[in-house]
């Protein structure tokens, strides 16, 4: 495994960081973690290196903490550095952020929280944490030996994510980067303003949620098969991103053990200068081919459930991008059809409190309105 220092304060962190907001589950039941399998490639990436795991309060219906604190039990506590996130805008239903910052340390069952960071800030948000005076509690808590170094994750735009890493001295930051979404959100920009500023920047969805791993089309393959060296598309994926010395850490939600080897394979290799130019721009090809394909820039995270109609919206937005891409009608009306009566696009009732919720503003409602025209119309 590669490691990265997380140059103020020396330690080495893995290139390849475990993200548990995609455990394998139960029944396609996403709050139902298969606790065995889980457990078993969670290990098993830190008996291969892996010192970085990351979990959030919401992940997979509040359950992810639970099953990575027991994951860390027999001794693999002590192996890695633990990331946690403050959901600010969930702090009233929890009970304020004091009981919500005391139920996440209940569920890892630990005693230290080494990476802190306050979950999923856009400029509202960010508003809100003042409001809150979620700082000077996590300042305390920081004081009181609770919790190690302070960040925060970020959804917004460029100018957002300067102005807020200059509100606050944070000691980290985490934002949504592949070769897709290069000027998206924070995009490339914002990793080399963290690193100007010494900042240590984590990846969070460097696989796009799995879209550029799966269903490859036909014209993206055809891209990748021009290079004379062969890799795999994660490999290419994670590659291009390894090449960015600002990077401290690439989170990789996965849900099998093989993606697990596969990760720590090509993580276990990869170095700033590992891919040519050559390469940069066959990634630079299939990047604008995807984009040219991809209608919605879903990346399956589920901030916008539940919906109130019980409509599984990252499902149908799925959906909607395999239509686009592959216009298999008879193979996207199978699957449709799976949905159940009374809980697809048909029956949105265009409340928008899920677009409220989208770290990547898509206009949810008119896309369950087409679909469900394409597909009941």
């Amino acid at each position: 495994m590669q490691y990265r220092t997380f140059a103020p304060s020396g330690e080495k962190i893995s290139l390849l960081g475990f993200g548990t907001m995609r455990l394998p589950v139960m029944e396609k039941d996403e709050t139902v973690i298969d606790e065995a399998e889980a457990i078993r490639m969670i290990r098993y990436a830190i008996d291969k290196g892996v010192n970085y795991m990351d979990t959030a309060y919401m992940y997979h219906g509040g359950t992810s903490e639970e099953v990575l604190g027991k994951a860390l039990k027999d001794g693999y506590r002590e192996k890695v550095f633990l990331a946690d996130k403050m959901p600010i805008w969930m702090a009233k239903k929890a009970g304020g952020i004091e009981a919500l910052f005391e139920e996440q340390f209940r569920r890892l069952d630990v005693e230290y929280i080494d990476f802190y960071l306050v979950h999923n800030l856009t400029e509202s948000m960010w508003k809100k944490c003042k409001d809150a005076n979620l700082m000077p509690f996590l300042e305390e808590m920081k004081a009181k030996g609770r919790i190690g170094k302070i960040g925060f994750s970020f959804h917004d735009e460029l100018d957002v994510f300067k102005d807020i890493i200059n509100d606050y001295p944070w000691e980290f930051c985490q934002i949504q980067l592949n070769y897709m979404d290069t000027e998206l959100q924070a995009g490339v920009a914002g990793l080399k303003y963290a690193g100007e500023k010494g900042l240590p920047v984590i990846i969070m969805e460097p696989l796009k949620g799995g879209k550029l791993t799966k269903s490859i089309p036909e014209s993206v393959k055809a891209v990748w098969n021009k290079s004379p060296i062969k890799r795999t598309p994660a490999e290419w994926a994670l590659q291009w991103l390894a090449d960015f010395p600002e990077v401290l850490t690439i989170l990789s939600g996965m849900s099998e053990m093989e993606e697990v080897k596969e990760n720590v394979r090509i993580l276990g290799n990869a170095t700033p200068g590992s891919i040519t130019e050559t390469e940069k721009q066959l990634i630079r090809e299939a990047s604008a081919e995807y984009n040219n394909l991809i209608k919605a820039s879903c990346t399956g995270c589920k901030y916008c459930m539940p919906c109130p109609k019980e409509i599984d919206i990252p499902e149908v937005m799925e959906q909607y991008n395999q239509w686009h891409m592959f216009k298999a009608f008879r193979t996207s009306l199978r699957q449709y059809n799976f949905l159940p009566q009374g809980m697809r696009p048909l029956n949105c009732i265009d409340c928008k409190a899920c677009e409220a919720q989208c770290p990547q503003s898509l206009p949810i409602s008119d896309i369950m309105r087409e679909m469900g025209d394409t597909f009941e119309g």
